[in-house]
């Protein structure tokens, strides 16, 4: 595709944690972007990026501004980052039109303005973003499973567009994974609610050879087993969905594992006592299950060794609190040593994976958890799609 002296418009994801200060606490996802603004960049075209941040709601909220990420991003890129105007108005077009060949603007947030969420309600939002570029390039795929202006209706209106090379490398892993797997293939699925990964853990049946479920969603398992579970996190309008899953999984001879001991507390705080009970004991009124115990650590680790490939989305307890921290970072620093291919499902879990330090080992940490699941699921996403001629 010629880019010289076009006005590529390229919906990235900077949607990146940041303190009270307005700092930045971790730049991959800016990072992983960088390679495709640099060819834009390095090919004489001025570059028009779109990103959100965080969930203002439609309307302005100034600690939701990217104007940290735009100095961020000159820094790392060495050249001064334009950012637009809050109203995506003539503001805004007027920049873009006074762009240069190796120029750069960022847009404000864009979920600032409603259309963004609610393209149908604002068809004119959509033609406001279709005109400012002469080429689409999509490098958000965090955010290809949402239909929102800038992902799906936009890039429709392009006769050209294309992914930009996160997407492809995204895309590339994803499908490796789907239709080359080696076996054994073991799926660790974790998260806080059943209902959440009921597509998952049906298309997964016809592909793993083992699966551990944990995180949350494990004490919905427990429960169906009949295991007393106390006050931990349980789907309750899913029980019989977890009954129904485990018969399948049985039906097909695959195992399914299930935490052996817990850690409980009472409270979910820094400061929390914590006690380990297993699961037969089960666990009493009044606590809670925040992480996996010692017995399972081993279990699993002896489980996933003859693994070929492992994919993991969701951690295996409440890793963001200290006193519940051990078993996911135990976990994350075996599955990044393991010989297997291990994919990481994005989210909370690439999170999870960067407490070891040895995170890089892993094969791929995606960036997108809930777009992740669903190609995993369906085999490709909304935001794709609109890429098709």
């Amino acid at each position: 595709m010629h880019l010289k002296n076009k006005k590529v418009l390229v919906r990235v994801d900077f949607n990146v944690p940041m303190d009270e200060y307005g700092n930045i606490t971790d730049d991959s996802r800016i990072q992983a972007c960088l390679p495709t603004i640099k060819y834009i960049l390095e090919s004489e075209a001025c570059c028009v990026l779109i990103s959100h941040l965080g969930r203002p709601g439609g309307r302005f909220v100034q600690s939701l501004s990217l104007s940290p990420i735009a100095k961020h991003l000159s820094k790392l890129l060495g050249t001064d980052v334009g950012i637009g105007p809050q109203d995506f108005g003539s503001g805004v077009k007027k920049m873009v039109d006074r762009l240069g060949p190796k120029e750069i603007l960022l847009l404000e947030n864009i979920r600032f303005h409603p259309g963004e969420e609610h393209p149908e309600q604002h068809p004119q939002f959509i033609d406001f973003l279709a005109d400012l570029g002469d080429i689409y390039i999509s490098d958000a795929f965090a955010t290809l499973h949402r239909n929102h202006a800038s992902t799906t209706f936009v890039p429709k209106r392009y006769l050209l567009k294309g992914a930009g090379f996160l997407v492809e490398k995204e895309v590339l892993v994803l499908e490796n994974l789907l239709n080359q797997a080696e076996s054994p293939f073991y799926a660790i699925i974790g998260g806080a609610k059943v209902s959440t990964k009921i597509g998952i853990l049906e298309s997964l049946l016809h592909r793993i050879d083992g699966l551990v479920i944990t995180g949350g969603m494990a004490f919905t398992f427990l429960a169906a087993l009949g295991y007393n579970v106390g006050n931990s996190l349980v789907d309750h309008d899913h029980i019989d969905t977890a009954k129904w899953l485990m018969k399948k999984y049985k039906s097909k001879g695959i195992p399914l594992h299930l935490p052996e001991d817990i850690i409980i507390t009472q409270t979910l705080s820094e400061g929390a006592d914590t006690a380990l009970v297993s699961i037969k004991e089960g666990i009493d009124q009044g606590y809670i299950g925040a992480d996996i115990g010692p017995r399972t650590i081993a279990e699993l680790q002896d489980i996933l060794k003859r693994a070929k490939t492992i994919f993991w989305n969701g951690p295996f307890g409440v890793f963001e609190l200290a006193p519940f921290q051990h078993g996911t970072r135990a976990m994350a620093e075996y599955l990044s040593k393991c010989p297997a291919m291990t994919i990481v499902g994005g989210g909370d879990t690439a999170a999870a994976a960067h407490l070891t330090p040895k995170y890089q080992k892993f094969t791929h940490i995606s960036t997108g958890g809930g777009a992740t699941l669903e190609f995993i699921e369906k085999g490709s996403l909304p935001g794709l799609d609109a890429l098709s001629p």
